[in-house]
């Protein structure tokens, strides 16, 4: 898999990110400018011009076909943002970064990757049900090692029962599933629930228990990812 990922999750962590992501922009249209002002005043010009750049490449993405898409929004977090884990770019051992503090350090973990692919898709108008974050167990060391780390992706179904396509911050091309031995999902969710390995019908989760999660969608609305 090339660079070291680490991330740590507690099992209730799982339900407390299925409520949270029914309340995540994309399913509002964000004010856009709002968000590249605070950028500009809270971070300087540098990083307003990262937000625009990125609002470019949702500006031209939005007139092509859903797979292209998906390359495209793929391409330009894998190709602009730089890997690190959190204990370096935030000195927490967990941090859910947004869009904006993602442009601000230029780097992110594996999470933070695919938060921003996943929002990027659904202010495209890519369907909720067509994306799932998915936790997985990732092969490190050789096709003959026993070794794993956690890690997660990001997974796009065309048809509820298809084979998901994975967009990786860890591999540029985007792949079926079946061609990513490598990777043992543990986990997926999006908005609507959670999938453990080898259910059908998502679980629902509860908004009752928020933490983590809260604090980022609060973080959100402050830099305009609001109607």
């Amino acid at each position: 898999m090339g660079r070291r990922v680490s991330i740590r999750r507690r099992p209730a962590a799982r339900w407390l990110v299925v409520a949270a992501l029914a309340c995540l922009p994309g399913h509002a249209e964000p004010n856009l400018d709002r968000v590249e002002a605070t950028a500009r005043h809270q971070y300087g010009e540098s990083v307003a011009q990262r937000v625009h750049v990125w609002r470019e490449m949702l500006a031209q993405a939005g007139t092509q076909p859903e797979d292209t898409q998906l390359r495209t929004v793929n391409r330009f977090f894998n190709r602009s943002i730089q890997f690190s884990d959190d204990a370096i770019v935030w000195r927490q051992k967990d941090y859910w970064a947004t869009p904006l503090e993602l442009f601000a350090k230029g780097a992110g973990d594996c999470e933070d990757f695919v938060i921003a692919k996943y929002l990027s898709l659904r202010l495209l108008g890519v369907a909720d049900e067509k994306l799932r974050l998915i936790y997985v167990r990732a092969k490190i060391g050789g096709p003959q090692s026993s070794l794993s780390q956690a890690h997660m992706v990001l997974g796009y179904f065309p048809t509820p029962t298809a084979e998901p396509l994975v967009l990786d911050n860890l591999v540029g091309e985007i792949l079926p599933a079946a061609q990513r031995p490598d990777l043992f999902p543990i986990f997926s969710f999006n908005s609507s629930g959670l999938w453990v390995r080898g259910d059908t019908r998502p679980k629902a989760g509860s908004v009752e228990r928020l933490s983590r999660w809260r604090d980022l969608l609060s973080r959100l609305t402050a830099e305009g990812f609001e109607p």
